[in-house]
Protein backbone atom coordinates (compact mmCIF):
# COMPACT_ATOMS: atom_id res chain seq x y z
CA UNK A 1 0.00 0.00 0.00
CA UNK A 2 1.12 4.00 -0.98
CA UNK A 3 0.62 5.87 2.41
CA UNK A 4 0.63 9.41 1.69
CA UNK A 5 0.54 11.68 4.90
CA UNK A 6 -1.91 14.61 4.88
CA UNK A 7 -1.57 17.30 7.02
CA UNK A 8 -4.04 19.42 8.20
CA UNK A 9 -2.17 23.07 8.29
CA UNK A 10 -5.60 25.14 9.05
CA UNK A 11 -7.10 26.52 12.07
CA UNK A 12 -6.70 29.30 14.07
CA UNK A 13 -5.24 28.10 17.40
CA UNK A 14 -6.98 31.05 19.68
CA UNK A 15 -6.44 28.92 22.64
CA UNK A 16 -2.28 30.20 22.76
CA UNK A 17 -3.54 33.91 21.93
CA UNK A 18 -1.54 36.49 21.81
CA UNK A 19 1.07 33.74 20.62
CA UNK A 20 -1.86 32.20 18.17
CA UNK A 21 -3.52 34.93 15.95
CA UNK A 22 -4.99 34.36 12.62
CA UNK A 23 -2.40 35.22 10.05
CA UNK A 24 0.17 33.22 12.09
CA UNK A 25 -1.65 30.42 14.25
CA UNK A 26 0.30 27.54 16.20
CA UNK A 27 0.56 25.31 14.02
CA UNK A 28 3.13 27.91 12.13
CA UNK A 29 4.99 28.75 15.29
CA UNK A 30 7.69 27.73 17.07
CA UNK A 31 6.28 26.83 20.23
CA UNK A 32 8.01 22.85 21.54
CA UNK A 33 11.36 23.47 19.88
CA UNK A 34 13.02 25.64 17.83
CA UNK A 35 10.76 24.68 14.40
CA UNK A 36 7.53 25.34 14.18
CA UNK A 37 4.92 22.85 14.74
CA UNK A 38 4.14 22.16 11.24
CA UNK A 39 7.71 21.80 10.81
CA UNK A 40 8.04 19.11 13.51
CA UNK A 41 5.09 17.25 12.63
CA UNK A 42 6.75 16.95 8.90
CA UNK A 43 10.43 16.14 10.35
CA UNK A 44 8.96 13.55 12.39
CA UNK A 45 7.16 10.95 9.79
CA UNK A 46 10.14 11.91 7.28
CA UNK A 47 12.14 8.80 7.58
CA UNK A 48 9.57 6.52 7.27
CA UNK A 49 10.70 4.81 4.05
CA UNK A 50 6.97 3.44 3.73
CA UNK A 51 5.60 6.76 3.25
CA UNK A 52 5.31 8.75 0.35
CA UNK A 53 5.84 12.53 0.07
CA UNK A 54 3.19 14.44 1.81
CA UNK A 55 0.14 16.51 0.93
CA UNK A 56 -0.67 19.25 3.23
CA UNK A 57 -3.81 21.54 3.55
CA UNK A 58 -3.78 25.20 4.50
CA UNK A 59 -5.79 28.14 4.12
CA UNK A 60 -5.16 30.17 1.57
CA UNK A 61 -4.05 33.28 3.56
CA UNK A 62 -1.09 30.90 5.19
CA UNK A 63 0.06 29.02 1.96
CA UNK A 64 3.37 31.51 1.57
CA UNK A 65 4.43 30.56 4.70
CA UNK A 66 3.38 27.19 4.77
CA UNK A 67 5.72 26.79 1.25
CA UNK A 68 8.72 28.63 2.92
CA UNK A 69 8.52 26.26 5.98
CA UNK A 70 8.68 23.12 4.07
CA UNK A 71 11.31 24.59 1.88
CA UNK A 72 13.38 25.31 5.05
CA UNK A 73 13.71 21.31 5.92
CA UNK A 74 13.77 20.32 2.52
CA UNK A 75 10.75 18.85 2.31
CA UNK A 76 8.98 18.45 -1.34
CA UNK A 77 5.24 17.77 -0.74
CA UNK A 78 3.34 15.54 -3.16
CA UNK A 79 1.36 19.15 -3.16
CA UNK A 80 -0.28 22.00 -1.11
CA UNK A 81 -4.21 21.86 -1.25
CA UNK A 82 -5.24 25.17 -0.74
CA UNK A 83 -8.90 25.78 1.14
CA UNK A 84 -10.62 29.33 0.54
CA UNK A 85 -12.35 28.80 3.78
CA UNK A 86 -12.21 26.90 6.66
CA UNK A 87 -14.51 23.96 6.50
CA UNK A 88 -13.46 21.50 8.99
CA UNK A 89 -11.59 18.15 8.84
CA UNK A 90 -14.43 16.19 6.99
CA UNK A 91 -14.00 18.45 3.50
CA UNK A 92 -10.45 19.10 4.53
CA UNK A 93 -9.94 15.59 4.08
CA UNK A 94 -12.27 14.53 1.17
CA UNK A 95 -10.43 17.35 -1.09
CA UNK A 96 -7.30 15.68 -0.11
CA UNK A 97 -8.44 12.57 -1.40
CA UNK A 98 -9.76 13.72 -4.47
CA UNK A 99 -6.13 15.20 -4.89
CA UNK A 100 -4.28 12.00 -4.32
CA UNK A 101 -6.62 9.71 -6.77
CA UNK A 102 -6.01 11.16 -9.53
CA UNK A 103 -2.34 10.01 -9.07
CA UNK A 104 -3.04 6.60 -6.96
CA UNK A 105 -6.41 4.77 -6.97
CA UNK A 106 -5.28 2.78 -3.95
CA UNK A 107 -3.63 5.88 -2.01
CA UNK A 108 -3.94 5.05 1.54
CA UNK A 109 -3.97 8.46 3.51
CA UNK A 110 -2.88 9.07 7.15
CA UNK A 111 -4.41 11.94 8.53
CA UNK A 112 -1.96 14.04 10.97
CA UNK A 113 -2.75 17.55 12.53
CA UNK A 114 -0.26 19.81 12.18
CA UNK A 115 -0.27 21.21 15.58
CA UNK A 116 0.18 17.59 17.58
CA UNK A 117 2.75 16.80 20.07
CA UNK A 118 4.36 12.92 19.21
CA UNK A 119 7.13 12.08 22.11
CA UNK A 120 7.93 8.51 21.09
CA UNK A 121 7.47 8.24 17.03
CA UNK A 122 8.93 4.56 17.33
CA UNK A 123 6.01 3.87 19.24
CA UNK A 124 3.33 6.02 17.31
CA UNK A 125 5.45 4.49 14.04
CA UNK A 126 4.53 0.96 15.50
CA UNK A 127 0.66 1.64 16.34
CA UNK A 128 0.36 2.83 12.76
CA UNK A 129 1.72 -0.90 11.24
CA UNK A 130 -1.01 -2.39 13.91
CA UNK A 131 -3.07 -0.78 11.56
CA UNK A 132 -2.64 -1.67 8.38
CA UNK A 133 -4.45 -4.65 8.18
CA UNK A 134 -7.53 -3.85 8.67
CA UNK A 135 -7.19 -0.71 6.67
CA UNK A 136 -5.97 -2.69 3.45
CA UNK A 137 -9.77 -4.70 4.42
CA UNK A 138 -11.57 -1.87 4.10
CA UNK A 139 -11.82 -0.21 7.65
CA UNK A 140 -11.07 3.45 8.60
CA UNK A 141 -8.58 3.49 11.42
CA UNK A 142 -8.37 5.88 14.20
CA UNK A 143 -5.93 5.77 17.04
CA UNK A 144 -7.06 6.13 20.88
CA UNK A 145 -4.69 7.40 23.37
CA UNK A 146 -4.50 5.59 26.66
CA UNK A 147 -5.03 8.23 29.18
CA UNK A 148 -3.10 9.59 31.74
CA UNK A 149 -5.74 11.06 33.49
CA UNK A 150 -9.28 12.90 33.68
CA UNK A 151 -8.82 15.39 30.76
CA UNK A 152 -12.36 16.87 30.31
CA UNK A 153 -10.56 18.74 27.00
CA UNK A 154 -10.92 15.34 24.96
CA UNK A 155 -13.24 12.99 23.68
CA UNK A 156 -12.91 9.22 24.38
CA UNK A 157 -13.38 6.14 22.36
CA UNK A 158 -14.62 3.09 23.92
CA UNK A 159 -13.48 0.26 22.51
CA UNK A 160 -15.46 -2.96 21.28
CA UNK A 161 -14.18 -6.59 20.21
CA UNK A 162 -10.29 -7.08 19.22
CA UNK A 163 -10.18 -7.16 15.30
CA UNK A 164 -8.87 -10.84 14.11
CA UNK A 165 -5.53 -11.18 13.07
CA UNK A 166 -4.92 -7.75 13.75
CA UNK A 167 -3.07 -7.48 16.85
CA UNK A 168 -3.90 -4.49 19.11
CA UNK A 169 -6.64 -3.08 17.41
CA UNK A 170 -10.58 -3.29 17.83
CA UNK A 171 -13.55 -2.41 16.78
CA UNK A 172 -15.15 0.77 17.53
CA UNK A 173 -18.36 0.65 20.12
CA UNK A 174 -18.81 4.61 20.47
CA UNK A 175 -17.91 8.19 20.51
CA UNK A 176 -18.03 9.80 23.45
CA UNK A 177 -18.33 14.15 23.94
CA UNK A 178 -16.30 15.74 25.94
CA UNK A 179 -17.30 14.48 29.73
CA UNK A 180 -17.66 16.20 33.07
CA UNK A 181 -14.79 15.73 35.38
CA UNK A 182 -16.68 12.50 37.32
CA UNK A 183 -17.29 11.04 34.11
CA UNK A 184 -13.94 11.59 32.71
CA UNK A 185 -12.70 9.65 35.98
CA UNK A 186 -14.65 6.50 35.11
CA UNK A 187 -13.65 6.20 31.80
CA UNK A 188 -9.70 6.50 33.16
CA UNK A 189 -10.56 3.91 35.19
CA UNK A 190 -11.88 1.66 32.38
CA UNK A 191 -9.20 0.20 30.13
CA UNK A 192 -11.92 0.52 27.66
CA UNK A 193 -11.56 4.02 26.99
CA UNK A 194 -9.04 5.99 24.84
CA UNK A 195 -8.56 9.68 24.19
CA UNK A 196 -9.65 10.62 20.64
CA UNK A 197 -6.69 12.06 19.09
CA UNK A 198 -8.05 12.76 15.66
CA UNK A 199 -5.27 11.02 13.55
CA UNK A 200 -6.46 8.38 11.02
CA UNK A 201 -5.82 5.72 8.33
CA UNK A 202 -7.81 4.68 5.85
CA UNK A 203 -7.67 4.09 1.84
CA UNK A 204 -8.58 7.54 -0.16
CA UNK A 205 -11.68 5.70 -2.24
CA UNK A 206 -13.27 3.80 1.54
CA UNK A 207 -13.10 7.60 3.13
CA UNK A 208 -15.03 8.92 0.06
CA UNK A 209 -17.59 5.98 -0.04
CA UNK A 210 -18.14 6.22 3.62
CA UNK A 211 -18.68 10.00 3.44
CA UNK A 212 -21.09 9.97 0.80
CA UNK A 213 -23.02 7.16 2.11
CA UNK A 214 -23.94 9.36 5.24
CA UNK A 215 -23.23 13.36 4.03
CA UNK A 216 -23.94 13.44 0.54
CA UNK A 217 -24.46 16.37 0.43
CA UNK A 218 -20.53 17.42 1.56
CA UNK A 219 -19.43 14.34 -0.47
CA UNK A 220 -20.77 16.22 -3.73
CA UNK A 221 -19.93 19.43 -2.66
CA UNK A 222 -16.07 18.35 -2.30
CA UNK A 223 -16.06 16.71 -5.24
CA UNK A 224 -17.50 19.75 -7.63
CA UNK A 225 -15.02 21.88 -5.83
CA UNK A 226 -11.96 19.31 -6.75
CA UNK A 227 -13.18 19.02 -10.31
CA UNK A 228 -13.01 22.99 -10.43
CA UNK A 229 -9.90 23.45 -8.77
CA UNK A 230 -6.89 24.73 -10.56
CA UNK A 231 -3.16 25.31 -10.15
CA UNK A 232 -1.11 28.88 -8.75
CA UNK A 233 2.17 28.71 -8.55
CA UNK A 234 3.07 25.79 -6.55
CA UNK A 235 -0.68 25.72 -5.11
CA UNK A 236 -4.16 23.81 -5.88
CA UNK A 237 -6.77 25.69 -5.26
CA UNK A 238 -10.02 24.05 -4.75
CA UNK A 239 -12.77 26.29 -6.59
CA UNK A 240 -13.83 28.80 -3.96
CA UNK A 241 -17.63 28.96 -3.89
CA UNK A 242 -18.49 25.67 -4.25
CA UNK A 243 -15.78 24.63 -1.23
CA UNK A 244 -17.35 27.97 0.72
CA UNK A 245 -20.74 26.13 0.38
CA UNK A 246 -20.22 23.04 1.73
CA UNK A 247 -21.67 22.10 5.48
CA UNK A 248 -18.96 22.88 8.37
CA UNK A 249 -18.45 19.24 10.18
CA UNK A 250 -15.40 17.45 11.27
CA UNK A 251 -14.44 13.74 10.39
CA UNK A 252 -15.95 12.00 13.39
CA UNK A 253 -19.14 13.84 13.53
CA UNK A 254 -19.61 13.19 9.35
CA UNK A 255 -18.49 9.42 9.23
CA UNK A 256 -16.27 7.92 12.16
CA UNK A 257 -19.38 8.16 14.57
CA UNK A 258 -21.74 6.46 11.64
CA UNK A 259 -19.33 4.11 9.50
CA UNK A 260 -19.51 0.05 10.58
CA UNK A 261 -16.01 0.13 9.64
CA UNK A 262 -14.35 2.06 12.30
CA UNK A 263 -11.41 0.14 13.99
CA UNK A 264 -9.44 1.65 16.75
CA UNK A 265 -5.73 1.40 17.50
CA UNK A 266 -5.06 2.21 21.65
CA UNK A 267 -1.95 2.99 22.22
CA UNK A 268 1.10 5.50 24.17
CA UNK A 269 3.17 7.62 22.42
CA UNK A 270 3.61 10.64 24.25
CA UNK A 271 0.65 12.74 22.60
CA UNK A 272 -0.47 15.77 23.31
CA UNK A 273 -2.54 18.55 20.73
CA UNK A 274 -1.29 21.65 22.38
CA UNK A 275 -4.63 22.46 23.13
CA UNK A 276 -4.43 25.82 25.40
CA UNK A 277 -1.32 27.44 27.64
CA UNK A 278 -1.30 24.66 29.97
CA UNK A 279 -1.13 21.51 27.83
CA UNK A 280 1.76 23.64 26.00
CA UNK A 281 3.73 24.22 29.30
CA UNK A 282 3.22 20.33 30.30
CA UNK A 283 5.37 19.01 27.52
CA UNK A 284 8.17 21.73 27.77
CA UNK A 285 10.86 20.86 30.28
CA UNK A 286 10.46 22.81 33.74
CA UNK A 287 13.20 23.97 36.07
CA UNK A 288 13.61 22.62 39.50
CA UNK A 289 10.44 24.95 40.90
CA UNK A 290 8.21 23.82 38.04
CA UNK A 291 8.70 26.86 35.94
CA UNK A 292 8.74 26.93 32.32
CA UNK A 293 10.47 29.71 30.87
CA UNK A 294 11.73 31.48 28.05
CA UNK A 295 12.87 34.31 26.53
CA UNK A 296 14.29 37.48 28.85
CA UNK A 297 12.61 36.41 31.89
CA UNK A 298 13.49 36.85 35.72
CA UNK A 299 11.15 35.08 38.58
CA UNK A 300 11.88 35.08 42.41
CA UNK A 301 9.89 32.92 44.60
CA UNK A 302 8.20 31.07 41.65
CA UNK A 303 6.23 28.12 41.41
CA UNK A 304 4.57 26.15 38.71
CA UNK A 305 4.42 29.20 36.29
CA UNK A 306 5.04 29.33 32.40
CA UNK A 307 6.81 32.67 31.72
CA UNK A 308 7.25 33.14 27.94
CA UNK A 309 9.09 36.65 26.77
CA UNK A 310 9.31 37.12 23.15
CA UNK A 311 10.24 40.59 23.27
CA UNK A 312 10.83 42.59 26.55
CA UNK A 313 12.16 42.03 29.81
CA UNK A 314 9.59 40.26 31.74
CA UNK A 315 10.07 40.05 36.08
CA UNK A 316 7.41 37.93 37.63
CA UNK A 317 7.50 37.68 41.61
CA UNK A 318 5.55 35.42 44.31
CA UNK A 319 3.34 33.87 42.61
CA UNK A 320 1.94 30.58 41.24
CA UNK A 321 0.22 28.26 39.07
CA UNK A 322 0.08 31.25 36.51
CA UNK A 323 0.69 31.51 32.86
CA UNK A 324 2.14 34.66 31.41
CA UNK A 325 3.07 35.45 27.82
CA UNK A 326 4.51 38.91 26.54
CA UNK A 327 4.15 39.64 22.45
CA UNK A 328 4.58 43.12 21.40
CA UNK A 329 1.18 44.34 21.12
CA UNK A 330 -0.41 42.41 24.11
CA UNK A 331 0.26 40.87 27.39
CA UNK A 332 -1.78 37.50 29.02
CA UNK A 333 -1.83 36.51 32.79
CA UNK A 334 -4.03 33.34 33.46
CA UNK A 335 -4.19 31.29 36.19
CA UNK A 336 -3.65 27.99 34.97
CA UNK A 337 -7.43 26.67 35.60
CA UNK A 338 -8.72 29.53 33.79
CA UNK A 339 -6.73 29.28 30.67
CA UNK A 340 -9.88 27.57 28.16
CA UNK A 341 -10.85 31.32 29.16
CA UNK A 342 -8.57 32.28 26.65
CA UNK A 343 -10.59 31.95 23.74
CA UNK A 344 -13.26 34.67 24.98
CA UNK A 345 -10.35 37.37 25.09
CA UNK A 346 -10.42 36.46 20.88
CA UNK A 347 -14.05 36.93 20.94
CA UNK A 348 -14.43 40.14 22.80
CA UNK A 349 -11.47 41.54 20.20
CA UNK A 350 -13.29 40.34 17.37
CA UNK A 351 -17.07 42.43 18.64
CA UNK A 352 -14.72 45.50 19.52
CA UNK A 353 -13.22 45.76 15.79
CA UNK A 354 -9.53 45.43 17.15
CA UNK A 355 -6.90 43.72 15.18
CA UNK A 356 -4.62 41.79 18.13
CA UNK A 357 -6.41 38.66 17.87
CA UNK A 358 -5.70 38.75 13.75
CA UNK A 359 -2.10 39.59 13.40
CA UNK A 360 1.10 40.46 15.40
CA UNK A 361 2.58 43.76 15.22
CA UNK A 362 5.39 41.71 13.12
CA UNK A 363 3.59 41.09 9.66
CA UNK A 364 5.32 38.30 7.13
CA UNK A 365 4.53 38.46 3.41
CA UNK A 366 5.93 36.44 0.36
CA UNK A 367 8.41 39.48 -0.63
CA UNK A 368 9.42 39.63 3.30
CA UNK A 369 7.74 41.53 6.55
CA UNK A 370 6.84 44.52 7.77
CA UNK A 371 6.56 45.39 11.87
CA UNK A 372 4.21 48.35 12.82
CA UNK A 373 6.65 51.15 14.81
CA UNK A 374 4.35 53.83 14.96
CA UNK A 375 1.08 55.11 14.47
CA UNK A 376 -0.73 58.32 15.41
CA UNK A 377 -3.50 60.90 14.22
CA UNK A 378 -3.27 60.32 10.43
CA UNK A 379 0.29 58.72 10.21
CA UNK A 380 1.92 55.53 10.67
CA UNK A 381 5.43 54.52 10.75
CA UNK A 382 6.97 51.13 9.62
CA UNK A 383 9.98 49.02 9.56
CA UNK A 384 9.81 47.21 6.43
CA UNK A 385 12.30 44.15 5.42
CA UNK A 386 12.17 42.89 1.39
CA UNK A 387 14.04 39.27 0.60
CA UNK A 388 16.68 39.17 -1.90
CA UNK A 389 14.26 39.29 -5.18
CA UNK A 390 11.25 40.44 -3.34
CA UNK A 391 9.12 42.16 -5.03
CA UNK A 392 6.14 44.67 -3.77
CA UNK A 393 3.29 44.20 -6.46
CA UNK A 394 2.87 47.30 -8.65
CA UNK A 395 0.06 48.93 -7.04
CA UNK A 396 -1.66 52.52 -5.78
CA UNK A 397 -3.28 54.10 -2.68
CA UNK A 398 -6.32 56.16 -2.77
CA UNK A 399 -5.91 57.69 0.37
CA UNK A 400 -2.25 58.14 1.58
CA UNK A 401 1.28 59.00 0.39
CA UNK A 402 4.10 57.18 1.50
CA UNK A 403 7.57 58.28 2.15
CA UNK A 404 10.27 55.51 1.57
CA UNK A 405 14.41 55.73 3.68
CA UNK A 406 16.11 52.82 2.74
CA UNK A 407 18.26 51.25 6.27
CA UNK A 408 20.43 49.10 4.42
CA UNK A 409 20.57 47.61 1.18
CA UNK A 410 19.49 48.38 -2.28
CA UNK A 411 15.85 49.29 -3.15
CA UNK A 412 14.54 49.13 -6.94
CA UNK A 413 11.71 51.82 -6.77
CA UNK A 414 9.39 52.39 -9.39
CA UNK A 415 7.34 55.70 -9.01
CA UNK A 416 4.41 56.52 -12.01
CA UNK A 417 7.12 56.35 -14.91
CA UNK A 418 9.83 56.56 -13.46
CA UNK A 419 12.54 54.15 -12.16
CA UNK A 420 15.39 54.20 -9.64
CA UNK A 421 17.54 52.51 -7.45
CA UNK A 422 18.37 54.09 -4.01
CA UNK A 423 20.66 53.18 -1.71
CA UNK A 424 21.18 53.63 2.36
CA UNK A 425 20.26 56.80 3.74
CA UNK A 426 18.49 57.92 0.51
CA UNK A 427 14.98 58.56 0.64
CA UNK A 428 11.80 59.11 -2.10
CA UNK A 429 7.97 60.14 -1.90
CA UNK A 430 4.98 58.12 -3.29
CA UNK A 431 1.92 60.64 -3.83
CA UNK A 432 -1.49 59.93 -3.57
CA UNK A 433 -2.75 57.88 -6.36
CA UNK A 434 0.44 57.36 -8.44
CA UNK A 435 1.27 53.51 -9.11
CA UNK A 436 4.51 52.62 -7.65
CA UNK A 437 6.72 49.28 -6.55
CA UNK A 438 9.55 48.55 -4.53
CA UNK A 439 11.99 45.47 -5.29
CA UNK A 440 15.13 44.18 -3.75
CA UNK A 441 17.45 43.50 -6.38
CA UNK A 442 20.32 42.85 -4.28
CA UNK A 443 22.30 39.66 -2.41
CA UNK A 444 21.21 40.51 0.58
CA UNK A 445 17.87 41.69 2.62
CA UNK A 446 16.80 45.51 1.82
CA UNK A 447 15.72 47.20 5.24
CA UNK A 448 13.77 50.77 4.89
CA UNK A 449 11.48 52.61 7.10
CA UNK A 450 8.07 53.61 5.38
CA UNK A 451 6.39 56.71 6.80
CA UNK A 452 2.71 56.80 5.88
CA UNK A 453 0.56 59.61 5.70
CA UNK A 454 -3.17 60.72 5.14
CA UNK A 455 -6.78 60.11 6.00
CA UNK A 456 -6.77 56.36 5.98
CA UNK A 457 -4.19 53.89 6.65
CA UNK A 458 -5.77 50.43 6.37
CA UNK A 459 -4.26 47.85 4.63
CA UNK A 460 -7.11 47.63 2.78
CA UNK A 461 -6.32 50.59 0.81
CA UNK A 462 -4.32 48.95 -1.57
CA UNK A 463 -4.96 48.68 -5.31
CA UNK A 464 -3.14 46.05 -7.09
CA UNK A 465 -1.89 46.17 -11.17
CA UNK A 466 0.48 43.89 -10.82
CA UNK A 467 1.96 40.81 -8.55
CA UNK A 468 4.35 38.09 -8.89
CA UNK A 469 2.90 36.39 -6.16
CA UNK A 470 -0.99 36.51 -7.65
CA UNK A 471 -2.64 37.97 -4.91
CA UNK A 472 -6.21 39.47 -5.41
Amino acid sequence: MNIYPVILAGGAGTRLWPLSREALPKQLLPLCSDLTMLQDTLLRISEWSELKPPLVACGNEHRFLVAEQLRAIDIAPSGILLEPEGRNTAPSVAAAAHFLLQCDPHAVMLVLPADHVIADVAAFHAAVQRALPPVAQGALATFGIVPSGPETGYGYIRRGEPINAAEGCFSVDRFVEKPDRATAEMFVADPAYSWNSGMFLFQAVRYLEELRRYRPAIADSCAHAFEGAYHDLDFCRLDEATFAACASESIDYAVMEHTRHAVVVPAEFGWNDVGSWTALSSVLAPDTEGNVLRGDVYTDKVRNAMVRAENRFVAVIGVEDLIVVETKDAVLVVHKDQVQGVKQIVEALKKKGRTEHMSHAHVYRPWGSYEGIDIGERYQVKRITVKPGGKLSLQMHHHRAEHWVVVSGTARITCGDEEKLLSENESTYIPIGVRHRLENPGKMPLHLIEVQSGGYLGEDDIVRFEDIYKRG
